[in-house]
């Protein structure tokens, strides 16, 4: 099937009445998620995931897509007004944005980001199609031996870019393995660490671990905030830009486009890496370095367009190889599973109305969120003073009652209580949730090929190097660790140093 053919199919699917509808619901969902801080697609998916259960899995796969881009451009908006990111990859966005919005520019500044948005978006899309086929095709010469090294170099690659503590990245991994490993044995039906329990026979709900660690977990650490937040901006006049903002935004959107679009496909926070990165290139390669975090339009206009590319570019790798590269595209990974779907380099074979469908959507996407977001702009302002005390009981409700009717087991809501917990308590003990969810829905696949590569090469380990994709996979594996650790190891030397050498 040629390009032209498989995106005639896309189209085709992605604009029947109902797909359509759902994106539309999608995105609206996302912008809104990422006005309001403190909720975020993570928690947002996790939680609407069970009410997907019924829906055509392209369908599904639409609209939790949607919620995932639509709260990359959704979060500037709150970063720009109030200074407070919807949004970990808006954070950047707040330095200038904000400093716009107080100097009376709130509207160019949330145009700018609207429109970097849309063109990163398009761009990253456009990369997609050009992309992710050839990197399926090349994936399906991969055995076990070279899906093992692929996965262990999604882990350890999770482990080198999460934040804070590698030690418990590392520890926030093994146990999301552990996790991954209650159940049947895969091969031989045995249970394990079940406890007698008969719920836990089939293993863990995703649903359950997905809602409780991101979405209940966060909502009690929001709750520890301040419960109402003040609206700086109250109006939002001339939403549009100048002719010189418009000549100064084209290549910081162009040079954000780029870095997202390949930043994107990294595991990891991709996105984040990517705006972080467009604001360090901008303010290097401008003639007024000292305007930026002063209201500079460049430093909204790149890094709006690199998150919004990278949150495109970031589903090449689940949609290719079945890995995903955060959090975010996990619970899609989930999702997929949930449909009966496994993602990998036979879904564009296999399901091609499913691929090409989803990937359009994407442009549809876009398209919507650009009409949608500059005339709503005064109904997000008001959404902002919405007390969260109201809002996160009606959360809290809506997921329990979903999560419930998926198997109609009181067991799923209990586990979530547990993991909500779980992940309270180590939010607290300063460990990052993510790569726990990342182990935990990886480490099946990890076992699977593990023991499959084994039983083919009749237990000889040696199989893992003697064949060249997986031996070069490990290398990049074993890099991304020494890359991790050597600055930490530097900097004890350093200290070592100061303290037999005192100056």
């Amino acid at each position: 099937m040629d390009l032209i053919s498989s995106l005639a199919l896309g189209f085709a699917t992605a604009l029947t009445p109902e797909n359509l509808f759902y994106c539309f619901v999608g995105v609206l969902l996302g912008t809104l998620v990422g006005v309001l801080p403190g909720i975020g697609p993570t928690a947002t998916i996790a939680m609407l995931l069970p009410v997907t259960f019924n829906f055509e899995p392209v369908t599904a796969l639409i609209m939790l897509a949607g919620i995932y881009y639509g709260a990359q451009y959704g979060g500037s908006t709150t970063a720009i007004l109030i200074n407070l990111p919807g949004e970990s990859s808006s954070a950047v966005t707040a330095i200038d944005g904000h400093e716009m919005a107080r100097g009376g520019r709130a509207g160019a500044a949330l145009a700018t980001a609207a429109l970097g948005s849309f063109f990163g978006g398009i761009v990253g899309t456009f990369v997609v199609v050009l992309f992710a086929p050839a990197l399926a095709s090349v994936a399906l010469g991969f055995g076990s031996a070279e899906f093992f090294s692929l996965v262990v170099l999604g882990l350890i690659a999770s482990i080198a870019l999460a934040r804070g503590s590698m030690l418990n990245a590392l520890a926030m991994i093994v146990l999301g393995l552990l996790f991954g490993t209650v159940g049947q044995d895969i091969y031989t039906g045995t249970p394990r660490f079940t406890f007698g329990a008969r719920e836990l026979f089939s293993g863990i709900n995703f649903v359950s671990v997905a809602v409780g660690i991101f979405g209940i977990a966060e909502i009690l650490r929001n709750l520890e905030g301040d419960a109402t937040r003040s609206v700086a901006i109250k109006t939002v006049k001339n939403l549009w830009l100048t002719r010189m903002d418009a000549r100064s935004i084209v290549a910081p959107v162009l040079r954000g486009t780029a870095l997202g679009a390949t930043l994107g496909v990294l595991p990891g926070a991709g996105h984040v890496l990517a705006s972080f990165g467009s604001y360090s290139v901008e303010k290097r390669v401008s003639k007024r370095p000292d305007t930026f975090g002063h209201g500079a339009i460049e430093g909204v206009a790149g890094p709006e367009s690199a998150n919004n590319a990278a949150a495109q570019t970031s589903f090449i790798p689940l949609l290719t190889l079945g890995l995903p590269a955060h959090p975010v595209m996990a619970l899609m990974l989930g999702a997929f599973i949930i449909h009966g779907i496994i993602p990998g380099p036979n879904v564009i074979k296999d399901e091609p109305a499913l691929f090409w469908g989803l990937i359009v959507s994407f442009w549809i996407g876009n398209v919507i969120l650009i009409m949608l977001n500059l005339p709503l702009i005064r109904i997000w302002v008001k959404l902002l003073t919405v007390p969260y005390n109201i809002l996160f009981p009606a959360i809290v409700a809506f997921a329990c009652i979903g999560t419930y009717s998926l198997n109609q087991n009181p067991f799923d809501v209990f586990a979530i209580a547990f993991f909500a917990l779980l992940g309270y308590i180590l939010v607290k003990l300063g460990c990052e949730p993510a790569p726990l969810l990342l182990g935990f829905v990886l480490g099946p696949l990890l076992e699977q090929h593990l023991r499959r590569a084994l039983i083919i090469s009749q237990g000889d380990p040696s199989v893992f190097v003697t064949r060249p994709i997986s031996l070069v996979l490990l290398i990049a594996a074993v890099g991304a660790l020494l890359i991790a650790v050597l600055p930490s190891i530097r900097k004890q030397r350093e200290v070592v140093f100061q303290e037999e050498d005192p100056v």
